[in-house]
């Protein structure tokens, strides 16, 4: 070691310096290519990224869970055929922009574009939507509570999976009546050679995720609580006076006003 200083000591500076420099870029060099053969990889294979796509909806509509976890047999809104397809946005007038169709990687981009082309006329998100990818509904609400926008579930229609973290961003956040919205586990999907250990810690990463934008939103976590609860083949539906209670909505259509306490007698 001493033998190593003393050489270096004796040597050039401008040398040593510039060797050093050198040095320096090829580590640097390296690895960049490291982490871009990595993100390469991942894009070919498949194999997982940070935080991967998740929790794609069903093709058929699911049986209902409810708070007493038995299983629903009252009838509900069901998704229409249509939804299964790509999310669009279209404008409808009075700031209403309406967000109907499946959340797909990708599509938060779709609708940040929207937003930066038409988002002045923006003042409602109205949601029709089976649910899709998680990373992607989590990045639409943070956008729209940064716009400050409100978001609605029209009476009659369905919010789904994780279409209800987007309507969780609303500033307003309106269910009329009737409305499904509903939630259950999430799930890595389309992600062969995925281990088990792999697929649970992806699931926990996504799950700590959204829990803390549900608290970020002044939601409940008791929502979370019941998405956790519900297997993947089936929905936990909010009754109206849950969506007020646990503030997921700061409007529910048909939710029974609550009734006073009796003042305690001193």
């Amino acid at each position: 070691m001493r033998a190593s200083v003393q050489r270096w000591l004796g040597g050039r500076p401008d040398d040593d310096v510039l060797r050093w420099l050198y040095r320096g870029l090829v580590v640097a060099t390296v690895a960049v290519l490291a982490l871009d053969y990595g993100d390469l990889r991942n894009t070919l294979t498949g194999a997982p990224s940070d935080m991967p796509a998740t929790e794609m909806p069903s093709a058929e509509p699911l049986p209902a869970r409810t708070k007493d976890g038995k299983r629903r047999t009252s009838p509900l809104p069901q998704p229409d055929a249509k939804l299964r397809d790509k999310m669009t946005f279209d404008l409808t007038g009075d700031g209403r922009m309406v967000a109907s169709g499946t959340i797909t990687p990708g599509t938060a981009k779709t609708f940040a574009e929207e937003i930066a082309k038409r988002g002045t006329y923006v003042k409602t998100v109205v949601l029709q939507s089976p649910g899709g990818s998680v990373q992607d509904a989590l990045a639409m609400g943070r956008l729209i509570r940064e716009k400050k926008f409100d978001t609605e579930v029209e009476g009659g229609h369905y919010c789904a999976s994780s279409c209800p973290l987007v309507f969780a961003g609303g500033v307003e956040r309106r269910a009329g009546a009737k409305a499904a919205i509903g939630v259950h586990q999430v799930f890595a999907v389309g992600q062969t050679g995925l281990s088990q250990a792999d697929g649970m810690d992806s699931a926990q990463r996504i799950s700590a995720t959204a829990q803390k934008y549900l608290r970020d939103m002044g939601v409940d976590l008791g929502v979370w609580v019941h998405a956790m609860e519900t297997p993947r083949d089936e929905l936990y539906y909010f009754q109206p006076a849950e969506l007020l209670e646990l503030k997921l909505a700061t409007d529910a259509a048909g939710a029974k006003p609550a009734v006073p306490t009796a003042k305690a007698k001193s």
